[in-house]
């Protein structure tokens, strides 16, 4: 499998260990096989790595947009990794989600309408190199320093926007309309 990985430099030999612990898939080393994402996402003097894994002999997990892998992502957004894998292969939930799961903690959304919310926008890939056996299966390939692209990424981001906004003014409207009305 290719995978690339945006940063600031090469990363010859990534460390699993670098990073937050309350990422999407937990704490481990974040690649994604969409060659033309990883391009999109790149800032000014990024540096993008490209990557070999031999996926042999290796515990993965593959998650697809559903309650399962939302419920894996809220547990990690919590620190409450439970997955038991070398590496883990699903959706990238969209970067409202701190704020998805703000609403729903705070009783604003229920499960079911916060996860409505993440399905909104593209759907991009990330795999997480979360053991070390799983790293030394990941064979650095090449580097290539680039310059940001960021006009298309604009306009997509600006459109998500958009469409989240109005989902959430509607999950937020039937709730005010289920509620019923105190009794003078």
């Amino acid at each position: 499998m290719i995978l690339y990985h945006t940063g600031d430099r090469e990363i010859r030999t990534p460390d699993i260990h670098y990073g937050r612990k309350n990422a999407d898939f937990g704490w481990g080393f974040y690649l994604t096989p969409d060659r033309e994402f990883t391009y999109r996402w790149a800032t000014d003097s990024a540096v993008v790595n490209v990557y070999e894994l031999d996926e042999s002999g290796l515990d993965t997990y593959r998650f697809s947009r559903d309650v399962v892998w939302f419920q894996y992502i809220f547990n990690n957004r919590h620190t409450k990794d439970g997955l038991a894998s070398d590496v883990v292969i699903g959706p990238i939930a969209n970067d409202t989600i701190f704020d998805t799961l703000g609403i729903m903690s705070r009783g604003y959304l229920q499960p079911e309408d916060a996860l409505q919310l993440l399905m909104i926008g593209p759907e991009y890939t990330q795999v997480a190199i979360k053991t070390e056996k799983a790293a030394r299966q990941l064979r650095w390939v090449s580097s290539e320093r680039i310059e940001g692209i960021k006009t298309a990424l604009k306009a997509e981001q600006d459109a998500y926007q958009e469409r989240f906004a109005l989902e959430l003014e509607k999950i937020l409207e039937a709730a005010v309309s289920e509620e019923p009305m105190p009794e003078c």
